[in-house]
């Protein structure tokens, strides 16, 4: 069991993919090496490329007689500086970090203040003028009123960025806090699993309903319709960090 953190900047997403730059290739390859046998892991999420992790984890074995503390200090020598593995820790037999994990957190950050982010600008979304004019108050409040209408199990098929998802699209938020502190926005999302682009189509369309544009009444019709082109804009992916997974 494997506790990640990264700067997704430069990688094509968590998942391992032929002919692309991915975090879990990065990791899957330092293993390889320690063991001489090929390793593969499973991953807790699959977050998308540019998208940041300080709390992802990963399962698999490892044919070793390491200690997990030399196992990370192996990893963390060979590894690129933006991948860090925290702690590696001995999980049982059946352990599957995606299939046993239990809920997710996501943080999305923005910066609504009037200076640049100078040195937040990788990881923070420097809103655009459409959201954050030079007259315009984004409506906190609102948000808030819309994101009560998102709590609760619900299908997300609106909220998805993959139409051609085949599986189930029922997904339950917990909880999402919506705060402002000294010109950043942060919008925490809880809950049990979430879709592809899922947060970012939330963060989008929560942003949408504070300057205006969509009705925190409106949220309720969204869900309904199961249509992406009812929900708002996708935000990008650098003002997105997968915060912790629960067991």
């Amino acid at each position: 069991m494997f506790y990640i953190c990264y700067d997704g900047s430069r990688y094509h997403g968590w998942e391992s993919k032929k002919d692309v730059d991915t975090i879990e290739g990065r990791i899957e390859a330092v293993f390889t090496k320690m063991t001489g046998v090929e390793v593969r892991l499973n991953g807790a999420g699959r977050t998308d490329a540019g998208v940041h992790a300080k709390g992802m984890v990963a399962s698999g074995r490892l044919d070793t007689d390491k200690t997990p503390e030399e196992i990370k200090e192996y990893a963390n020598h060979y590894l690129p500086d933006d991948i860090c593995i925290d702690h590696v820790k001995v999980a049982a037999d059946r352990f599957h970090a995606r299939l046993n994990a239990k809920g997710k957190r996501y943080q999305y950050t923005c910066y609504i203040g009037k200076e640049k982010p100078v040195f937040d600008r990788a990881y923070t979304w420097v809103l655009p003028d459409w959201i954050k004019g030079k007259t315009q108050i984004l409506d906190i409040g609102n948000m808030k009123k819309a994101a009560a209408y998102l709590v609760g199990k619900h299908d997300f098929k609106s909220f998805c960025g993959n139409n051609k998802m085949k599986k189930s699209t029922v997904r339950e938020i917990y909880h999402i806090d919506i705060e402002e502190s000294d010109g950043y926005l942060y919008m925490r999302f809880h809950g049990n699993g979430f879709l592809q682009n899922m947060v970012r189509i939330l963060a989008g369309t929560l942003l949408e309903v504070g300057c205006g544009k969509i009705m925190p009444s409106d949220i309720s019709g969204i869900l309904a319709a199961k249509d992406r082109t009812k929900a708002g804009v996708t935000a990008p992916p650098h003002g997105l960090c997968l915060m912790e997974v629960e067991y």
